[in-house]
């Protein structure tokens, strides 16, 4: 039996997962514009090399319930972050590994997401697998991007602030300890 072709920007993924499907490939960071837009300026998505990802589907028949469809999915990417100490681009390594389980409609997958542990969507005739790879990846961005340990010393902001004056005025509460000492009672 002839395999069947499936085209990950518009993938089928029932059938895809009834035929135990398999997808690999490589796509350029340009054809990410998401996860473009977080590139530092000394580095755009052009220069970074490629996103790698792999995808399995899955059909599988518990007894006493209906089928479960499954799409497994792999990414891994390299993206040049600004650190947030020292402001110097730096090389961030994404890496994703999800099960994603697809039911029949968007009420259903709401209340099984709600429900369970697992990742849960809605079924899809024309699955973008490039927009979900995506969406991953760019949960897997830092909050606050940054080194582990900053390639240069940082130079702190009060470094370069001269020190204070020194008032001649006495402490304001310098007073009142005084009064204190002096209003005891004997």
């Amino acid at each position: 039996m002839k395999q069947r072709q499936f085209d990950p920007l518009k993938l089928d993924v029932e059938a895809f997962a009834r035929d135990a499907g398999e997808l690999q490939g490589e796509w350029s960071m340009v054809e990410l514009p998401r996860l473009a837009e977080s590139a530092s300026e000394e580095s755009p998505a052009a220069s970074w090399p490629p996103l790698r990802w792999s995808v399995s589907g899955e059909r599988l028949n518990p007894r006493a319930a209906e089928p479960q469809t499954w799409l497994h999915l792999e990414a891994e990417a390299t993206v040049t972050l600004v650190c947030q100490r020292c402001l110097q681009p730096y090389a961030q390594h994404l890496a994703v590994q999800r099960s994603l389980r697809f039911v029949r409609d968007e009420d259903m997958a709401a209340q099984l997401d709600a429900d369970s542990d697992e990742d849960v969507l809605a079924m899809s005739r024309s699955l973008d697998l490039r927009e979900l790879i995506e969406d991953e990846l760019l949960l897997e961005l830092p909050l606050v991007p940054r080194h582990e340990e900053c390639p240069e010393p940082l130079v702190h902001a009060d470094d370069d602030l001269p020190e204070p004056a020194q008032d001649e005025k006495p402490h304001p509460f310098a007073a009142l300890a005084a009064l204190k000492g002096k209003g005891r009672p004997q």
